[in-house]
């Protein structure tokens, strides 16, 4: 009669929790779809997760096809042995856990804790409460099992699991503590994890290490217990030490800072433009989206590291030159302290810090005050983040030292990004120099007025052109006053082909094209091969001066290689909901802007640079003599690169910025490298101009990628257009023309130290 009476009152307990008489119970529409925050993933051409967007929860879901059986075994055998003997509910557990007061295991099967965990919270501290929310556990278990497979239970179980660390269900737990795909979890691997699934918070594997692997050792006995493995493989696996990677994902770490920063503002549009079919915004934190992007995690990893390394050196050259006893002003140059002022008070007034304690209500008088006080910070430094003492305006000072630089790499045939590095160190410098930044890009704009003037004129490479000092009179082309640049060392004489006179940045022979076709056809140009900044129609900008984006330049610059033919930049081919279900697809845009000749009839002007130009050193060529001068800032030089290439280096005034843009047939490559302000910069040309800042980027980071055959980067020539009516082989380059190379003479060697 008692055991009668028992079961009916648990009945009565069990109906009256599907009544919802002691809570809420979800409706049908909720256990089919159960709501859970899920993170928008950012997949990359070669299929790995570049990184995510979440809020609280970093969860990807991912299918039991993709969880490793070694995981499934152990989560059974640790957690619900009979799991696929019951129906939510194991009767025979919960009579042992109510004899035995639970000290011979647990009576929540995995079907009952993901019910809690998805539905029923966290329990309740009041036993009465505790034995209600059981019940509506029960009920829930039981309803999950009619809706769900028990494969589907287990994934489900996985997804939803909190790990601690930001690492939400498998998928993250996988790749933060191990670095792993789930597939790729060893055994030892996943019965740590299982371990992990009584209490994360206890079972701690950076905090707590020691008892981690003792609560892995039971999941192994457990296994053994199971008969999966043998008293051999457990005593083995037992004395395995816990083998933790751990790669915490966070917005400001990771591979692709820059580039995840800048999708996540066009996201924003895109959201906006894109509503649900109910009108409704999708989240771009909690709907699961899946952002398929054109990077390709292994050249963006290469492109870090060329960038990583090469500034690294630099850096330590730029702090030698520019200490007190040699610089006062340092970091800057050519300005008086008056202007420093302003240059940092300017820098404090954009501060994000400014803008907190405005918005506080603090006067600026107080806040200006508050930058000159002392205080506890972390800053970075290429050895590694220090903590120190220092003020926030001390703290703008001693970031200002720090020359900033930028990678873009792209496929010119389909426009697709295949690396975008907007600096070194998103955590502490957060401005994307790729396409938030744009500088004055030396003679890297001179390919745009050459083009000009071969597909107007059908002017040929071996073109000569005399090289004298040449004046475009006032009031022509727009100028006010006479236009007469100089060249570089007010070096002149003879004349130059027009080969010879790209290769080595001859501003004359410029100032000549400049007048035979204005600048208005120039601009037109540029601007129908992605230049959007603003281009001031007047002579000067042969030379450069107007400042554009490393983004628009390389998008420009593919363009000689693809034939003529424009491809807008592209950074993402689809984006899908979390079912899969396509959002949006990408569209080429495309424009032919330049003629098929004139285009190849540049790139050949172009591979003058890297043969005998300003980016010769990428061959070793004529530069042995002065080899030792560079080999202290450039790593791994020499490069002595044997392929195709076309490029142009860029120097601006006073060395403050240095660029280079370099093409094979399949990939254009540019690299910026400069200061924040353009008082920061090298004293000397011999470590400011572009080959020396930029050149060694691109070469490290071309070097490393044609070491992964499966990228297959072109070593090929370019192609060459059929019917070619411009002669671009020249039968004779003579000795006088080959001394133009520039090099360091002793005197300049003598100025540096050396």
């Amino acid at each position: 009669m008692l055991v009668v009476g028992g079961v009916l009152f648990v009945g009565l307990l069990f109906s009256g929790a599907a009544l919802g008489l002691y809570g809420p119970m979800p409706d049908l529409q909720q256990l089919e779809n159960p709501k859970t925050n899920l993170a928008t993933q950012i997949i990359s051409a070669d299929g790995e997760i570049i990184g995510k967007y979440y809020f609280d929860d970093n969860r990807t879901p991912i299918r039991y096809e993709e969880i490793p059986q070694n995981l499934v075994q152990a989560l059974i055998a640790t957690e619900d042995e009979r799991f696929y003997k019951h129906s939510g509910i194991d009767w025979r557990g919960t009579l042992r856990a109510f004899v035995f007061l639970g000290k011979r295991g647990g009576a929540s099967t995995i079907t009952q804790q993901l019910a809690r965990q998805i539905f029923v919270g966290v329990r309740s501290r009041n036993k009465i409460k505790a034995v209600l929310q059981k019940m509506q556990e029960w009920v829930i278990a039981v309803e999950l099992e009619q809706r769900y497979t028990k494969n589907e239970i287990i994934a489900m179980y996985l997804n939803k699991y909190d790990f601690g660390y930001q690492a939400d269900g498998v998928q993250s737990a996988a790749r933060i503590f191990f670095d792993k795909k789930p597939l790729e979890l060893t055994l030892e691997e996943s019965a740590m994890l299982v371990g992990m699934l009584k209490n994360s918070s206890l079972y701690n594997p950076i905090r707590r290490p020691e008892l981690v692997e003792q609560k892995r050792n039971i999941v192994f006995q457990q296994l053994k217990r199971n008969d999966i493995i043998t008293e051999e493989e457990m005593d083995s696996l037992s004395k395995i030490p816990l083998k933790i990677r751990f790669t915490p994902e966070s917005h400001r770490e990771g591979l692709a800072t820059y580039f995840r920063a800048y999708l996540r503002e066009f996201m924003g549009q895109w959201i906006k433009e894109n509503p649900k079919a109910d009108g409704s915004e999708y989240s771009l934190y909690q709907d699961g989206l899946r952002i398929y992007t054109t990077i390709d995690t292994r050249m963006q990893q290469k492109a870090e590291e060329a960038m990583q390394a090469h500034m690294k050196n630099l850096q330590k050259e730029f702090f030698r030159q520019n200490r007190k006893r040699y610089n006062a002003t340092a970091p800057f140059l050519d300005l008086r302290k008056g202007e420093i002022d302003t240059l940092l008070n300017r820098a404090a007034y954009r501060s994000e810090r400014w803008r907190k304690m405005r918005l506080a209500g603090i006067a600026e008088s107080d806040i200006l005050k508050s930058f000159k006080e002392k205080q506890p910070m972390r800053v970075f430094s290429w050895k590694g983040e220090i903590d120190t003492v220092m003020s926030p305006m001390d703290s703008i000072r001693y970031y200002k030292y720090f020359l900033r630089g930028a990678l873009m790499s792209m496929e010119p045939q389909s426009g697709h990004i295949k690396a975008w590095v907007g600096g070194f160190n998103y955590k502490h410098f957060q401005y994307d120099q790729v396409k938030q930044g744009r500088r004055q890009i030396g003679s890297t704009f001179k390919p745009f007025l050459y083009a000009t003037a071969i597909d107007q004129l059908k002017l040929s490479p071996c073109d000569s052109l005399p090289d004298a000092l040449y004046c475009i009179e006032p009031l022509k082309h727009g100028n006010i006053d006479a236009w007469c640049p100089k060249n570089s060392g007010n070096k002149y004489g003879g004349s130059r082909t027009l080969k010879d006179a790209l290769a080595n940045s001859v501003n004359t022979i410029s100032a000549q094209l400049m007048d035979l076709v204005g600048p208005r056809p120039v601009i037109n140009l540029a601007q129908k091969m992605g230049i959007t900044s603003n281009l001031p129609a007047v002579p000067s900008i042969a030379l450069g001066t107007p400042d554009i984006s490393l983004y628009e330049m390389v998008g420009a610059y593919s363009t000689f290689v693809n034939q003529g033919i424009y491809v807008k930049p592209i950074v993402i081919t689809r984006i899908e909901d979390k079912n899969g279900r396509a959002l949006f697809e990408v569209v080429p845009e495309t424009q032919d802007v330049l003629g098929e000749e004139a285009a190849y009839v540049t790139i050949n002007l172009l591979q003058g640079v890297t043969k005998y130009g300003s980016g010769a050193r990428l061959r070793h060529s004529g530069l042995e003599k002065s080899n030792y001068v560079y080999e202290k800032v450039i790593t791994g030089y020499p490069y002595v690169f044997e392929n195709a290439i076309a490029g142009k280096t860029g120097t601006t005034q006073n060395q403050s910025d240095g660029w280079f843009m370099g093409m094979v047939p399949n990939l254009a490559t540019g690299v910026w490298v400069g200061g924040e302000d353009r008082a920061v910069h090298f004293k000397d040309i011999a470590f400011g101009q572009g080959a020396t800042m930029a050149l060694p980027i691109w070469a490290n980071y071309m070097r490393s990628i044609y070491e992964i055959p499966e990228l297959e980067i072109s070593k090929e020539d370019f192609v060459v257009p059929e019917n070619l009516s411009i002669p671009v082989n020249c039968d004779e380059v003579s000795d006088a023309e080959d001394s133009e190379t520039p090099k360091n003479t002793k005197a300049d060697l003598k100025a540096l130290g050396f």
